[in-house]
C-alpha cells in the first residue's frame, strides 16, 4: 500500500485509547508492516518516544500530561518534553542550582543516568568535578557552571537529609527529625526548601512534600520556581531593616536613657 494513501486517524485513534504504543501496535493499527510508513505518519502528526525502556514505546503530545519539571510516566514508562534520555539529562543538569551526581540524576528521571552523563561529559556538552569524592556533573558553560559548583559546595547543598527517598520508607523518628529542623527556618527558608525536596522527588513532589510538611502545594510550587528561576536573592536571607539592630544603636540608646534617669 502506498504510504500517502494511509490515514493517520488510526494512530491518532490507538494513542487516545492506551495513551502508549510499541512500533508494531501501530504497524497493526496502520495495517502495514513497513517501520518508514510508520514513522512518516508519525511525524506527520507529531510524536514522542519514551527516555527510558530504550525508546520503546511512543505518544503524541497531546496525550502526555508533562509535569513541572518536564516529565511524564504512563505506568512507570517515562516521556520528556525535551526528548531523549541524554537531551533530558542535560536539561536537568544545566537548570539545577547545583549540578547532579549520577545517582542523583538517577532519581530524578527514575533511570540509570550514568551512561548518558559520561556521554554529555566526553561530548563537551556537560562539564564534572571530583567534589567530597562524588563527580558532580554542572553544566559547560562557565559562569553557570561556576554558580553551580559553589552552591554544590555550601553548606545548604550539603545538607544531610534526603527527602527524595520515598516518604514511606522514612522512619517516624527521620520524619520527627525533618519536621523539627523545617520548624527552626523561616518563612522563605521553608519555602524554598520544601520547593528544593519536591523537585529532587520528581513527579508528585509538591503533593508529597507539602503532606509530609503541612504546606500549601501552591507555596512548595512558589518555593521551587524561585529556586529554579534564579528569583533567589543569595546573599541577602532577611528583609530589609530585620534582625538585629546595630550595636552602635543599641548603645547609643542606652546611653540616652541613662542621661534621662
Amino acid at each position: 500500500m502506498n504510504d500517502k494513501t494511509l490515514n493517520p486517524d488510526p494512530i491518532v485513534n490507538l494513542f487516545k485509547s492506551n495513551k502508549i504504543a510499541t512500533l508494531d501496535e501501530i504497524k497493526q493499527a496502520l495495517r502495514t508492516s513497513s517501520t518508514m510508513t510508520v514513522f512518516r505518519k508519525l511525524r506527520s502528526i507529531g510524536y514522542l518516544s519514551s527516555y527510558s525502556h530504550r525508546g520503546k514505546y511512543y505518544t503524541i503530545p497531546g496525550i502526555a500530561r508533562f509535569d513541572q519539571t518536564g516529565l511524564w510516566p504512563w505506568h512507570s514508562i517515562w516521556f520528556s518534553k525535551f526528548g531523549n534520555l541524554v537531551e533530558t539529562s542535560k536539561e536537568f543538569v544545566d537548570s539545577s542550582i547545583a549540578g547532579f551526581t549520577a545517582k542523583e540524576l538517577e532519581k530524578a528521571l527514575h533511570v540509570e543516568t550514568k551512561h548518558s552523563l559520561l556521554k554529555l561529559f566526553q561530548a563537551k556538552r556537560l562539564y564534572r568535578e571530583r567534589i567530597s569524592g562524588l563527580y558532580v556533573y554542572v553544566a559547560f558553560e562557565p559562569a553557570k557552571r561556576k554558580s553551580q559548583i559553589a552552591m554544590r559546595k555550601s553548606s545548604v547543598s550539603q545538607f544531610e537529609f534526603d527527602l527524595s527517598y520515598e516518604l514511606q520508607a522514612l522512619s517516624e523518628e527521620l520524619k520527627a527529625a525533618i519536621i523539627l529542623f523545617f520548624s527552626l527556618l523561616d518563612e522563605k527558608q521553608r519555602r524554598l526548601y520544601a520547593g528544593l525536596e519536591a523537585f529532587k522527588m520528581g513527579y508528585g513532589g509538591d503533593r508529597k512534600i507539602a503532606q509530609l510538611l503541612g504546606l500549601n502545594e501552591h507555596t512548595v510550587a512558589k518555593g521551587r520556581q524561585e529556586l529554579f528561576t534564579g528569583q533567589v536573592e543569595e546573599h541577602r536571607i532577611r528583609q530589609e531593616g530585620a534582625g538585629r539592630k546595630p550595636v552602635e544603636k543599641k548603645l547609643r540608646k542606652s546611653s540616652k536613657e541613662s542621661k534621662g534617669c
